[in-house]
């Protein structure tokens, strides 16, 4: 008996498919190593901070001056500048003095100061905004304990009033990345599945009519 030959050459719509499945593998481990880089370590260094009651010891601004950048239009940029606010805390955890900052992203912008105002125009009303937060560290919180966020390895003279990434961004980190990865390992699958059950119909439609 002939042995009977199956043409298995992809048509142009299942090469695209199985490519299109490949794009989506490799899309999906660049992403991976790119997310990994920008959001995953610093957030694995944000989270690697303990939590902590602070509570105030001086609120003071210390007389320098530093630039910011404000926007006040498409193509129209400028800087201004803002005082220096100072606010030290004792942390409880290490029973120690330390320099309080907003966040992460505040830490590493100004590290001198505890807090950047959202840039305005005018020198003075950026003054104005830091000498409100001043009065509300004096008034408002004075003594009262508060949740802070320290590093003793990396920087243990600072701490955060808030962490800036959370356990939502190592989610996304891995999820999406992986998502992809996965979508397009699924694409692949399905088309050679596909392309190789067609095969066989046609072997057997063909071995049924000879």
């Amino acid at each position: 008996m002939a042995k009977i030959r199956v043409s298995y050459e992809y048509t142009e719509a299942e090469d695209k498919s199985i490519r299109l499945g490949f794009f989506l593998i490799v899309s999906g481990i660049v992403s991976l190593f790119i997310l990994g880089f920008c959001w995953l370590n610093p957030a694995l260094q944000d989270l690697q901070g303990k939590a902590a009651n602070c509570t105030v010891l001086s609120v003071q601004q210390i007389g320098e001056l530093f630039e910011c950048t404000f926007t006040c239009g498409t193509d129209c940029k400028g800087t201004s500048l803002y005082p220096c606010l100072q606010i030290y805390v004792n942390n409880s955890e290490s029973n120690s003095r330390a320099l309080l900052h907003q966040d992460q992203h505040q830490l590493i912008t100004n590290p001198k100061c505890s807090y950047i105002p959202p840039c305005e125009r005018e020198n003075q009303k950026n003054s104005e905004i830091v000498t409100h937060w001043q009065e509300y560290w004096k008034v408002e919180v004075g003594s009262q304990p508060f949740t802070c966020y320290f590093n003793e390895h990396l920087r243990p003279d600072d701490v955060l009033l808030r962490r800036t990434h959370d356990e939502m961004v190592l989610l996304h980190c891995f999820l999406w990345p992986l998502v992809t990865f996965l979508v397009g390992v699924l694409i692949v699958i399905l088309t050679i599945c596909a392309k190789s059950l067609a095969v066989k119909a046609e072997a057997i439609k063909k071995r049924k009519h000879s």
